[in-house]
């Protein structure tokens, strides 16, 4: 983490912590990467680059009451932090290599920042992510994770590559996040675990992204709602959609919710998944070798459209947007 002149930071605790110190004991660590020249401890970081491949690099911020309650477990707030980083590289094919970290904290909690390290550490260790620099600042708390991966070059999946005929298909299970955010807010679930798990925890899935390089035609991370993200692909890609309502991928609590309260959208508008959404040719859906549904088809014409007990009608439904 680039540490700035001492006078730029304007909080030092009960417990007497500085930032400099708060970088060192929590944070800094020994990288493993061969690509990482220089991580921690200089004004910037070195990376370099392996021959044949492509740098690609994702930010997200996660600020307090927006993406996450106040008071979340801070081991879960760690991961989930990252998490939705990797989902990121995971949606184009990368490898991650390498994170910044950024934190603006109100104060200063040793038990906090250990159990908040200790969680994106886990996470990072598992796809040997390094950790090369970032910031501390006071002020609301607002997290901020840069991540930089590798991929082939000339390989990367993209959103505007869909073709028409390409069958459709997403990974896991949709609306389990969802749920998981209706229950946080006070819906009443018999069987809550899985839900808030993926809520609070949800898995990036790096492995698949990898798997569909070659083999996918586009894709796309669902973390604001797969009728959001599938909207991304349809603009870049100037196609259209049908949706099977029949093939969705849906968990028994998740059909359970939609029967109690009527509000079959939500899990085609709930963020926070972190599934792959892909198309594929159908010469090609053969050669992908992970778990998937196919859950509609790309059309030649524009918009998108939901087959619902064979009843097609124009989805008019939208996913979370900031500043909307």
């Amino acid at each position: 983490m680039h540490k700035k002149h001492p006078t730029s930071i304007n909080f030092i605790t009960d417990n007497l912590i500085s930032e400099f110190s708060l970088i060192d004991r929590f944070f800094k660590r020994q990288t493993t990467n061969p690509s990482v020249a220089q991580g921690i401890g200089d004004d910037c970081a070195l990376l370099s680059m392996p021959n044949g491949y492509e740098l690609a690099i994702t930010t997200d911020t996660m600020v307090e009451n927006v993406h996450f309650f106040a008071g979340c477990a801070p081991y879960q707030l760690g991961h989930k932090l990252l998490a939705v980083n990797l989902s990121d590289l995971a949606s184009m094919g990368a490898k991650p290599l390498a994170v910044t970290l950024a934190l603006t904290l109100s104060n200063v909690d040793k038990n906090w920042l250990q159990a908040f390290a200790d969680g994106f550490f886990a996470l990072a260790d598992r796809y040997s992510a390094d950790l090369i620099g970032g910031d501390t600042t006071s002020g609301p708390l607002t997290l901020t994770v840069t991540a930089l991966g590798l991929v082939p070059t000339g390989q990367a999946l993209r959103r505007s590559t869909a073709k028409p005929g390409d069958i459709i298909c997403v990974t896991g299970h949709l609306g389990d996040a969802g749920l998981g955010l209706k229950i946080n807010q006070g819906y009443d679930c018999k069987q809550p675990d899985a839900a808030l798990n993926r809520f609070n925890q949800p898995e990036p899935q790096v492995v698949f992204g990898q798997a569909l390089i070659g083999i996918a035609n586009a894709c796309i991370d669902i973390s604001d709602g797969l009728v959001g993200d599938l909207g991304h692909i349809l603009e870049q890609s100037r196609v259209g959609a049908c949706l099977d309502w029949e093939a969705l991928p849906l968990s028994t609590e998740v059909l359970a919710y939609i029967e109690n309260t009527g509000d079959w959208a939500m899990p085609l508008t709930a963020g926070d998944d972190y599934e792959l959404c892909f198309t594929v040719s159908p010469g090609k859906v053969d050669a992908v070798t992970f778990p998937y549904t196919k859950i509609g088809f790309i059309e030649a014409e524009l918009g998108l459209r939901l087959n619902k007990s064979s009843n097609i009608q124009p989805l008019g439904v939208k996913s979370f947007e900031h500043f909307s």
